[in-house]
């Protein structure tokens, strides 16, 4: 196939010259290095490995390319596929362009990548350093600066008290989504699920962030900022594998990025300042936490600003993608869904009131049908951000150059019959068989990363999935509004493809 393409641009040019298109003297030169790319581009795991060699089998790709015009739409099918036809699980080699790239779908490789001290730093696309986000937690370089980040979230942001401090907000939004639900089925006689936790996401997000409502136009304004900057991070830039200074940005990615910047720190800037005019007291909201941090510690506004919008950013989508997917399993497995129910009943053993955060440790079945959903439907199948090696290492007895490109396959890996028995099959009874926690110390399930750059909010985001489960499933029977699909679709995470409709029957 490449030799045919080799044979085609020959064409090519000879068409080039013979129509007096150029001078043949340059043709004739450009046409001489053909074998050389032809050959550069021969190697195991291709071009960007031209100077290294591979250190693991992968597929060559296209000259130059590489594997970029094989990924599809669905690149993390697409990538289980090669480590399975390559007999790469462990790890494979492969070229998006002039990068580097190695592929882990298996736990053991996963957790060196994930948890070694020679991957703590993150490849930063285009498009997210200028929308800030190498001032936020998730890509910030490995240094002073992350580390104290790192120690902010933990111990101040994302710490089990202010989670609980947070319960009554995500009470209120759970009793505004039921609310809606009703409203919605008495209008149609049928529910888009997907809008109606797009809003309480939303709403539980702005609320953890400021504490306060920002009035419908600020709303309004942030959302429609967040759904141009999700666009922005998935539109698939050149620049990001051959950085030629923007000559190849064809979709105007970087001056777009720029202008969405200004208007997050100016909106957000005139929150920060409004705050500290009003002189109100601390609350439990991650801004008031940064702007309450001692003089040692404390954040510029550009850095403030940065953080929040992260949160807003990365904290709108999962939650209602996951809930989706849980929604459409409980819609298609009715027998799971009363299984939950008769659970819930259980626990409250009669008592009118709704489900609260204590109640989980006694809702075990509950928290295993979040699990499977989280196995067969993870939201970042790629794990969302990769890794990029700060200094020559060895994964396992393979040996990685440094400025390497690392990504897990968490996808793959959850799917893998070898690791699951049944991994096609939706069985939650299999995580109350044997235990095995989602939060990253387990690599056969870690839909949240792991190691030091595992996703901080991970906890505040499985209370919040597992508590509007619970309150959602507690009010209302569900059932499909029209035909379930399970396609998928991947964005800047993986989400349903065909938005889920149910009939919702108080109960």
């Amino acid at each position: 196939m490449k030799a045919q393409l080799v044979a085609n641009v020959c064409l090519l040019i000879l068409w080039l010259g013979s129509s007096g298109h150029s001078a043949w003297a340059l043709l004739l030169f450009l046409a001489s290095f053909l074998p050389a790319v032809y050959s550069a581009c021969r190697v195991p795991g291709g071009f960007a490995w031209r100077r290294a060699a591979a250190p693991a089998a992968g597929p060559a790709g296209w000259p130059l390319l590489g594997s970029i015009p094989i990924m599809g739409a669905l690149a993390h099918r697409r990538l289980a596929e090669l480590a399975q036809s390559y007999g790469a699980s462990r790890l494979m080699a492969l070229s998006l362009g002039t990068t580097r790239v190695i592929i882990s779908s298996h736990p053991e490789t996963a957790r060196e990548i994930l948890c070694g001290p020679a991957f703590t730093d993150r490849p930063a696309k285009e498009s997210a350093r200028l929308l800030m986000f190498e001032r936020a937690i998730g890509f910030s370089p490995a240094g002073d600066y992350w580390r104290h980040l790192r120690r902010v979230a933990a111990t101040n942001m994302f710490c089990p008290r202010r989670i609980a401090g947070l319960e009554g907000l995500r009470q209120r939004v759970a009793g505004g989504m039921i609310e809606g639900v009703r409203e919605e089925m008495e209008r149609r006689g049928v529910v888009e699920l997907r809008g109606v936790l797009q809003r309480g996401s939303l709403e539980s997000v702005l609320g953890s962030v400021f504490g306060e409502s920002l009035g419908r136009e600020r709303e309004e304004e942030l959302v429609e900022m967040v759904k141009e900057g999700y666009h922005l991070i998935g539109v698939f830039n050149w620049e990001d594998h051959f950085p030629l200074g923007g000559l190849l940005d064809f979709h105007g990615v970087g001056s777009r990025c720029k202008k969405l910047a200004e208007k997050v720190r100016r909106l957000v800037g005139e929150l920060i300042e409004e705050r500290r005019t009003n002189g109100a007291p601390p609350g439990d909201d991650f801004l008031s936490v940064l702007l309450a941090l001692p003089k040692e510690e404390s954040l510029s506004d550009y850095d403030i600003t940065a953080v929040l919008w992260e949160m807003i950013f990365r904290g709108t989508d999962v939650v209602a993608i996951v809930l989706e997917w849980v929604m459409a399993r409980m819609a298609v497995h009715p027998e799971v869904q009363a299984k939950v129910q008769e659970e819930i009943a259980g626990c409250l053993a009669g008592a009118s009131r709704s489900v609260r955060d204590v109640d989980m440790p006694s809702l075990p079945y509950l928290q295993a049908v979040v699990k499977e959903v989280l196995r067969l439907h993870p939201p970042g199948p790629l794990l969302s951000w990769s890794r990029l090696a700060v200094h020559d290492v060895h994964v396992g007895k393979t040996f990685v150059p440094a400025g390497t490109t690392a990504m897990v396959n968490m996808w793959a890996i959850t799917h893998d019959g070898s690791i699951w028995k049944d991994p096609l099959t939706f069985r939650p009874e299999r995580f109350l068989e044997e235990a095995v926690p989602v939060m990253g110390t387990d690599l056969r399930l870690a839909p949240f990363g792991a190691g030091r750059r595992v996703c901080p909010g991970r906890a505040l985001g499985l209370a919040t999935v597992n508590l509007w489960l619970a309150r959602l499933l507690q009010h209302y029977s569900w059932s499909p509004g029209r035909p379930v699909v399970f396609a998928e679709q991947l964005r800047l995470s993986m989400e349903m493809k065909k938005p889920l409709a149910c009939r919702a029957v108080p109960r």
